[in-house]
């Protein structure tokens, strides 16, 4: 009897050091999920069809299979919430983060937020570091060739957007209250290595 009871206290002890030790999958401290990091790229549903893959510690895109951007979104919808995400870009990227979308299947900035990252935007007021008919950035920023750190929080209609410690967007909008975040690759190199969202 007495060994059996020192069996079931340390399995116990064991289930309980587990338990602290892997933390919900995709759970972090500090209420942030995990939505992508350098080693997987993370549970999304795929609206278009790109080159999504797992490079050298990145999610990383470069081609589309077909016209149309492709975008990875999330399985969850969010309301009020923040992003960090971590991204490198080309040149010639033409990427974004979305969010609140309307609708999960379609994906576009007239039903979501599109946080764009969009150095070469022929009209740069809509750039790299604006919400796209939102929030226009005053001398856009550029992401290309360096890895970035957008900061992003949606909170009621309140939409901020901090790019590299800088704010560049600041606005009151109230068209889309919830829904999920998408990932958008158009064109170029574009590189996640890191993205979390902490819902408020």
């Amino acid at each position: 009897m007495k060994h059996l009871s020192a069996v079931v206290v340390a399995v116990l002890i064991g289930t309980a050091a587990f338990q602290f030790s892997n933390p919900v999958s995709g759970q972090s401290d500090g209420g942030w999920i995990t939505l992508v990091d350098s080693t997987k790229m993370g549970d999304w549903d795929e609206v278009g069809k790109a080159n999504w893959a797992m490079k050298d510690g990145a999610l990383v895109a470069d081609k589309l299979d077909g016209k149309d951007a492709s975008y990875l979104v999330s399985k969850n919808s969010y309301k009020d919430f923040q992003i960090k995400a971590e991204f490198w870009t080309d040149e010639e990227a033409n990427s974004g983060i979305f969010l609140r979308c309307d609708d999960s299947k379609k994906i576009d900035s007239k039903i979501c937020y599109e946080v764009n990252i969009f150095d070469k935007r022929p009209d740069p007021t809509y750039g790299t570091g604006a919400i796209v008919d939102v929030a226009k950035v005053d001398q856009m920023p550029k992401a290309a060739g360096k890895w970035n750190t957008y900061e992003i929080t949606a909170q009621g209609p309140h939409l901020v957007v901090v790019l590299n410690g800088q704010k560049t967007a600041d606005a009151q909008d109230a068209k889309h209250a919830s829904g999920p975040v998408a990932l958008q690759y158009g064109s170029g190199v574009v590189k996640f290595r890191k993205v979390q969202i902490k819902p408020l």
